[in-house]
Order: C-alpha cells, then structure tokens, then sequence
C-alpha cells in the first residue's frame, strides 16, 4: 500500500505527515486536537469534553473557528491553522492585543477554557472587528466556562473591539 501524504501549515509553519495505520503515521481517526498536542506539541488549546461541546480545544482553521477534538487531521489536509500560541508577535514575543485584554479584565479563572475562548473571539474580531454585545455572545456560544467568567470575557473583548480601529 502506498502511504499518502497530507500537509497544514500550524502558526505558519508547515508540517507534512504520513497517513496509515503505521508506527508514527496519522491515523485516519486522528483528531486535530490530537496532533496539535501530541505530534507537533502545542498544548496551549485544551480537550475537555471531546465531543466539540465546550469549545475549550478551540483553534482558527483557514479563518474560521472550529473545535479540534471533533476534526479529523486528514480533513485539514492544505489548512491554515492558528492555535493560541500562534497569537504572540513572533519577533518580539508581545501578546496579541485579545490576549492582553483578557489578563487586564480578568477574563479568566482557573484559565482552562480560556484559550479556547480567546480563539473563538480573535475569529469573530477577524470577520467583525466591531462586534455588538448580542454579536459577541452568539461568537462565544460554542464555549463553556465553568468559572463564570463569562461577563469579563464579554468586557475584555468589547474593548479590543472598540479600540481596534478595525485592524483586527
């Protein structure tokens, strides 16, 4: 059988894997999640409910937000994808401006969810850099925060919003 290849581009990176049922190859039955943390090692988004009901394993594929503990990796195959710890400046190391806002707000607790939040609102600044409170909610929906963090959440991401300048 001859093994087939599959490539994504993580945090501008790109990674190229071997897909089977072999030693080190990807599975057809590989979550995203999966790879991300345990091929390429990037642990910054969570697998909590593995269903893609809590949003906490939330990254930004092609534009978009999407669960990565329910997408399979052959499925991303020539995808862009960001992960929280694509979000820093990469030549000064700085934090993405949703970033600083979520630690002056207090937008976190226990802080398990939250890079699953905070990839879900950079997706929603990046096709509305001016979103409404309404529209926020509904671009948080997928995610769930036991902590109640949520109306800090709200505030750190109306503060991006409105001093963005529609640059997000």
């Amino acid at each position: 059988m001859e093994a087939s290849m599959i490539s994504i581009i993580v945090n501008g990176k790109e990674y190229a894997f071997s897909v089977g049922d072999g030693h080190g190859q990807v599975a057809c039955s590989e979550t995203l999640s999966f790879t991300l943390r345990e091929r390429i090692g990037l642990t910054g988004s969570k697998e909590s409910c593995g269903e893609g009901a809590c949003g906490c394993c939330t990254v930004i594929m092609d534009g978009d937000a999407i669960t990565s503990c329910n997408t399979l990796t052959l499925d991303c195959d020539g995808s862009s994808i960001v992960t929280i710890e694509g979000l820093e400046d990469p030549v000064t190391g700085e934090l993405d401006p949703l970033q600083q806002a979520f630690i002056d707000y207090y937008a976190f607790q226990c802080g398990f969810c939250t890079p699953g939040i905070i990839m879900a609102a950079k997706a929603l600044l990046n096709k509305n850099p001016h979103p409404n409170d309404d529209e926020i909610k509904e671009g948080l929906s997928g995610n769930y925060c036991r902590c109640i963090s949520q109306y800090h959440v709200i505030d750190a991401v109306k503060y991006v919003a409105e001093n963005s300048g529609g640059e997000e």
